[in-house]
């Protein structure tokens, strides 16, 4: 009769050991909290939220403590400003609300010896998840990437939602 608890001790063991191996989820942003982060209560009619934040060292520090407020009244865009050396490499990330006078001068620059300047503005709640690092992404768009008028997902919505992914899998790995 006493044979079989050593094996029903064992199994108790491995259950508790597997409860403390299971992973801890991150509380990061994920990708279903850009995509879904529609409040119930907005303090104007249209409000919406610009990931904001002065100075950070680059997008991953600044996205995540920005804090979590809606834009003023006054505004529409939200707008980047991003340095990056000569390597291309991050300097300064500066995140903002935007009126429309903010936004007519998107681009980049080169400083000379110093590296390059990129300023973007777009339209739509926390659009302004990623950083221009060129021309091609250094623009003013009128309506957010990740929010689509049909209800197809938009082909750049998808690229963005993969490179979301792929960081935060990495990030969580380290």
């Amino acid at each position: 009769m006493m044979e079989g608890w050593p094996a029903v001790a064992w199994l108790l063991l491995m259950t508790n050991i597997a409860d403390w191996l299971k992973p801890v989820q991150s509380r990061d942003f994920t990708t279903k909290d850009i995509i879904l982060l529609h409040p119930s209560t907005t303090p104007h009619p249209g409000a919406f939220k610009c990931f904001t934040c002065q100075q950070a060292v680059d997008n991953y520090e600044c996205n995540r403590w920005a804090p979590d407020v809606y834009c003023p009244k006054d505004t529409r865009y939200c707008h980047t400003l991003h340095m990056m050396d000569n390597h291309g490499d991050s300097v300064s990330v500066t995140k903002r609300c935007a009126t429309l006078e903010d936004c007519l001068f998107t681009g980049c620059a080169s400083i000379t010896g110093n590296g390059r300047v990129c300023s973007s503005c777009c339209e739509g709640n926390i659009c302004n998840v990623l950083l221009p690092r060129n021309d091609s992404s250094a623009v003013f768009t009128r309506t957010s990437p990740l929010v689509s008028s049909s209800r197809e997902l938009h082909p750049a919505a998808l690229s963005y939602i993969i490179i979301i992914i792929i960081i935060i899998s990495i990030l969580l790995t380290l």
